[in-house]
């Protein structure tokens, strides 16, 4: 076991129900800390030191399971069992229509009213492995096929976090899984992304229509405010983007697939914390907070506000049921889902 980083277990309290919830705690030899509960598979904390050796929290979320159990934007979780929008939560699969919940507008958001955010997984530790598990029953949130997943996290003395996520299905069923954590470097509460670097390697990405589904086109980043394959400040940019909305966008950075691959990075330059992101998969939705509600307290007590954090969601693309021309996110029996994610932390040079 010498050289691996193990997670320890503790209780981080109960739901409404009776449930406990266990929290893991890993810690590496360069105090990077990532803490993680079984509830929704969530990420709770991500401590990283600065330049100067500073340690701040910079992923968003709450001090106690209460928060995470009360209504909040997915902040560090699995979501699942298809992330992202479906459009009027319909798809048709093998002849068949199936209709699921509407749970963002008219549309099906990050698998439903009770989506993998929100179920207790069986945790185990396996060596420095923490590994999750959940058996969604067939016809859960209306999909089709009991679905077994198992998620798998890791953290090295390289300051990697690797998130692999593995699937099997007994009836063809979309599956499009994610983690949601969103980051601020300068620390979680601090109000605004403007010293944020971000470079993200996409040549084209997937427009969206008035009801946020994407139209079906792959559309060139070239000449538009998508282009973030140089690195970009965000203050210079996210006013450009959506009349001021700011991303929540997926980038096509695919043709890889199944490749583990260095496809974005995020930095701050007055800490010098930086954010490496690798993935298998053919999609990077890149999310800064646009639709954050106001009132949401988070860890210490401080306001979460809109534009002043970014999620970095690797994933299929949205609604890529529905569209024959998007990378398919089926999975028949006897075939086995598989996705891998990093994020390296580190220090800009």
């Amino acid at each position: 076991m010498a050289g691996l980083v193990v997670p320890t277990r503790d209780s981080f309290g109960r739901l409404q129900d009776g449930t406990e919830i266990s929290r893991f705690t890993f810690q590496n030899k360069n105090k990077v800390t990532v803490r993680i509960i079984n509830y929704g598979g969530i990420i709770t904390d991500i401590l990283v030191p600065d330049k100067n050796g500073e340690i701040k929290d910079i992923n968003l979320g709450f001090d106690n399971i209460k928060g995470y159990e009360a209504r909040h934007p997915y902040f560090g979780a699995i979501c699942g069992r298809v992330a992202n929008r479906i459009a009027g939560g319909k798809f048709t699969l093998d002849g068949k229509e199936y209709q699921l919940p509407v749970n963002n507008g008219q549309n099906h958001l990050h698998g439903g009213v009770k989506g993998f955010d929100k179920v207790v997984w069986e945790a185990r530790v396996d060596d420095d492995t923490l590994v999750l598990r959940y058996v969604s029953p067939d016809g859960e949130e209306q999909y089709p096929g009991e679905l077994t997943t198992e998620v798998r996290y890791r953290l090295t003395n390289d300051n990697e976090l690797s998130i692999d996520y593995t699937a099997t299905t007994t009836k063809a069923t979309p599956i499009n899984l994610t983690n949601h954590s969103y980051f601020n470097l300068a620390g979680q509460g601090y109000p605004n992304l403007d010293d944020h670097v971000i470079w993200i390697d996409a040549f084209t990405y997937t427009p969206l229509d008035e009801n946020n589904i994407p139209t079906g086109t792959l559309a060139p980043v070239s000449g538009t405010p998508f282009d973030l394959r140089n690195p970009t400040r965000l203050g210079d940019r996210l006013k450009s983007v959506r009349n001021g909305k700011g991303y929540d966008t997926n980038f096509c950075v695919g043709g890889r697939t199944g490749n583990l691959t260095r496809v974005a990075s995020l930095a701050h330059t007055p800490s010098g914390r930086k954010i490496d992101v690798f993935t298998t998969e053919p999609g990077l939705q890149c999310y800064t907070g646009c639709n954050m509600a106001a009132g949401v307290f988070g860890k210490g007590g401080v306001e979460y506000r809109k534009l002043a954090s970014v999620c970095l969601e690797t994933q299929h693309y949205a609604n890529s049921v529905n569209q024959p021309n998007f990378p398919s996110t089926i999975l028949r029996p006897g075939q086995s889902y598989r996705h891998t994610t990093v994020y390296k932390f580190g220090l800009t040079s």
